[in-house]
């Protein structure tokens, strides 16, 4: 039986397939048209995953799309009379609202067969439902708390049950318009971080600051039952809508913050202009008020379900320095957090959703990788390599591994590009640029050369997971790259190029088992330095990261990285 899962008009438009609720394929539609965040309708992406499962659209069983447009219906209503929105606020609702209700015929103009030779039933599942489900059903939990929190979806930015062998139970939600994710974004806009998706760069910024958190203490009203509201003084959203495009493009947010929030704080940061104390200590300051929301929503749920392993889901999910506080701060000794948290991965909940909750199947499927994207033969890089006009060395898995290893010793970038491709935000060694840790000047290297990021944000550490805790302090294996650790005090001259200024790294643990090629790049590179760890990350150029050869060599080409290792392949500067 076969179940469709998608993500539409809605920010990272993603498909994916489960095959008797094995996951068989996934893929955000943003690295097919090369489309930052891309929240159309994932069109591409569905023809990619079908591909890869060998089917048709006729074959299809189900299809299950992450928006529910009745859910909450009665708070919507209510709230627009209330508040009576903008007319254009409403128009772009309502033919959002229409684009989802007519899944069935989108999707058959998508896949380019009529719709009444498609059998499939088509479900609509509620946003934070798809989220849940994308966190606890591919968990290696068969009993856990289940947290999702992210800006807003179907009136909801928060909601929270449990999960329990194939079905989940939501015990309650936090509802428009009060959302920790909005108040993450309103900061980072008023930081001069405009672009969707940029509060990840917030994160790295908070750790050059000091906290005040008396300064948001009007903003953000963290309640004695372990919920919370916001100030509405200090945001748009709720009286007047927010200008936003969701549809065929790169999504876009108008500023959240009212006009008090900038009486109180000043004038919002320009984008490019430069980074004060004063916007240090802000993105400290929201930093650890988010920290200290999340942490009583925790308590909560461990009050409310008295479970010790916990999965969470949504874009702040996503916040790995709150992560890695979870064991210290609240009861829960166990979490997950699967490598899509963001809105991309409400495709893998609603296809799972639909198999366990709906259809009451059985679990089988743990998520042990990321690597669920599209592969490419020998053969179509080799292709691609010509058409390029590159000069090339054919290697074997080893001595690729190897050569690369010491192209990294010797201070190289390399360009490392192998098998499926990452599903999720995080470069995971599969579509990776990689670089030597031991280097600090190695930052300031990728940031000229290829990267052209702002010189606060970290990069992030790969290393074997056997060496984990020789490194970390208490740290946990982590394949996905979602919780952050402080570096042991006599590692952190060892490592100084993945060590943030706060003495934290981003940890990814990587094992021979669940990542061969990867692992054997980083054995090759402790064979020839004594350091199992290699600086990663993504593999790309202020684009989405790379998913084909044609997108890695072209990024190859106009940055100034040394060797490209692609496939079975090896491109250095100096062979041309």
């Amino acid at each position: 039986m076969h179940v469709l899962g998608i993500n539409a008009y809605h920010a990272g438009a993603s498909a994916c397939l489960l095959r008797d609720g094995m996951l068989v394929a996934a893929v955000e539609e943003e690295r097919l048209n090369r489309q930052k965040y891309w929240a159309g309708f994932p069109t591409s992406s569905i023809q990619t995953c079908l591909a890869m499962g060998g089917i048709r659209a006729q074959d299809l069983d189900h299809v299950a799309i992450s928006r529910d447009p009745n859910a909450n219906f009665l708070r919507k209503a209510f709230w627009a009379v209330r508040r009576t929105p903008r007319v254009g606020y409403l128009t772009d609702r309502l033919i959002n609202r229409r684009q989802v209700a007519k899944l069935d015929e989108t999707f058959a103009a998508a896949v380019r067969v009529p719709r009444k030779e498609i059998r499939a039933a088509f479900h609509h599942v509620e946003h934070h439902r798809a989220h849940m489900a994308s966190a606890f059903f591919v968990s290696p939990f068969e009993k856990a708390a289940i947290l999702s929190v992210d800006g807003m979806g179907d009136f909801v930015s928060t909601m929270w049950g449990s999960g329990q062998g194939n079905r989940l139970k939501v015990d309650d939600s936090i509802y428009f318009p009060h959302s920790l994710g909005f108040i993450y974004t309103a900061v980072s806009q008023w930081l001069g971080f405009t672009g969707f998706g940029d509060e990840g760069k917030v994160m790295g910024l908070a750790s050059y600051g000091a906290p005040d958190v008396a300064a948001l203490h009007d903003i953000v009203h963290v309640q004695t039952d372990g919920s919370f509201e916001l100030n509405m003084d200090y945001f748009r959203h709720e009286r007047e809508g927010v200008e936003m495009t969701w549809s065929d493009g790169t999504p876009s947010l108008g500023p959240l913050y009212s006009d008090k929030f900038v009486s109180c704080f000043g004038p919002p940061r320009e984008p490019y202009a430069a980074v004060e104390t004063k916007h240090e200590n802000m993105a400290a300051t929201l930093q650890q008020v988010l920290e200290l929301a999340l942490e009583a929503l925790l308590h909560r749920l461990h009050r409310d379900t008295q479970l010790t392993d916990l999965c969470l889901a949504g874009g702040v999910a996503l916040n790995g320095v709150f992560n890695g506080q979870i064991r210290k701060r609240t009861p829960f000794r166990h979490f997950f957090v699967q490598p899509a948290a963001n809105d991309a991965g409400t495709a893998l909940g609603a296809a799972s959703y639909v198999w366990h909750q709906v259809l009451g199947n059985p679990r089988a499927f743990v998520m042990n990788d990321a690597y669920a994207g599209p592969a490419y033969e020998n053969g179509e890089t080799e292709a691609a390599l010509q058409r390029a006009q590159l000069s090339y060395q054919m290697l074997d898995e080893e001595r690729l591994a190897a050569t690369a290893a010491r192209q990294i010793a010797r201070g190289n970038v390399v360009g490392w590009f192998q098998h499926r491709m990452e599903w999720g935000p995080r470069a995971l060694g599969a579509r990776s640029i990689l670089a030597d840790p031991r280097r600090d000047e190695m930052k300031d290297v990728l940031n000229a050369r290829i990267k052209h990021r702002e010189r606060f944000r970290p990069f992030a550490p790969s290393m074997l997971e056997s060496a984990v805790h020789d490194y970390l302090e208490g740290a946990e294996p982590d394949p996905f790259m979602v919780t952050v650790f402080p570096v042991k005090a006599h590692k952190k001259s060892e490592i100084p190029a993945v060590t943030h200024v706060d003495g934290t790294a981003r940890l990814q643990s990587v094992t021979a088992e669940h990542a061969p090629h990867y692992a054997r790049v980083i054995e090759a590179f402790a064979a020839e330095t004594g350091v199992p760890v290699v600086l990663n990350t993504s593999f790309n150029e202020n684009e989405p990261i790379v998913c084909s050869p044609s997108d890695a060599i072209d990024c190859f080409m106009r940055t100034r990285m040394d060797a490209l290792a692609i496939g079975n392949y090896l491109v250095t500067r100096s062979n041309g």
